[in-house]
């Protein structure tokens, strides 16, 4: 299991607190939405965030809010006003569409999340059916372990399926959720997938990427994410298993743009 990270000594940039308000307010409240929010700090390490959270918010409850009450000239001076984060991709990490796409989505989940499935299942395949090779899709390791007790060895199953060139259809199997999580569950997914079932195998029982599963952790509090799932569009952060409504907003002003 992962160590309890540990406060970074050197950073390639800083988040204060305040930007956290500046960038979170204009799309949940601006954009007539809920977002589960996080703390965005370097000075402190962040507590994870309820993903049950997210059920009590307007978008969740309505998922045509942000179509419904959002004007596209409103939406493009908000989305032009916010920051954006630089999170740097390597070529390790598990990736989904052209390199040079115009946008760049990367998301921080949990496999045992259930908000994080919804995301896999509902708009992640829609953003994959509406724009294709427009968007490069990043996967980022997350998981919650004090909420999910299989999320890091899900996490490890995931990078041993990368391993072998097969990490979205395993990807996609995990958060089909119809074997639950579990070893006979990889196992299980891996033969389905078309793993080579011996390599995967011996991958689980090194615990082979447990290093770059902490990695993507730590990077993940040094951001100050603390609930999944966690987006950066074009390096603009978008917290919480949002409708297909506000991705597609961001992502056609980001398209505009071009």
């Amino acid at each position: 299991m992962p160590s309890k990270p540990k406060k970074p000594e050197v950073l390639n940039f800083q988040i204060r607190r305040s930007h956290f308000f500046a960038l979170v307010v204009p799309l949940a409240f601006l954009l007539g939405i809920g977002v589960g929010y996080l703390v965005w700090g370097l000075n402190q390490t962040a507590a994870p965030v309820e993903a049950s959270l997210l059920e009590n918010t307007p978008a969740a409850a309505n998922p045509n809010a942000v179509g419904e009450s959002s004007g596209a000239d409103d939406i493009a001076s908000q989305i032009a006003d916010l920051p954006r984060y630089d999170v740097p991709v390597s070529e390790e990490d598990p990736s989904l569409g052209a390199e040079d796409a115009p946008i760049v989505l990367i998301e921080f989940a949990d496999f045992e999340c259930p908000f994080c499935q919804r995301h896999a299942q509902q708009t992640h395949a829609r953003l994959l059916a509406e724009y294709g090779d427009q968007i490069r899709f990043i996967y980022k390791d997350f998981p919650l372990s004090s909420l999910h007790p299989n999320a890091y060895s899900a996490a490890l199953a995931g990078q041993c399926a990368h391993e072998q060139g097969k990490f979205w259809e395993y990807h996609d199997l995990l958060f089909s959720g119809r074997l639950g999580l579990g070893r006979e569950a990889y196992d299980a997914y891996a033969e389905e997938a078309g793993l080579d079932l011996t390599a995967f195998a011996a991958c689980l029982d090194e615990d082979r990427y447990a290093e770059a599963v902490q990695e993507d952790y730590d990077f993940a509090l040094q951001l100050g994410v603390s609930s999944t799932p966690t987006f950066f569009v074009n390096g603009v952060a978008v917290v919480g298993a949002q409708d297909f409504a506000l991705f597609a907003e961001i992502i056609d002003y980001e398209l505009s743009q071009q």
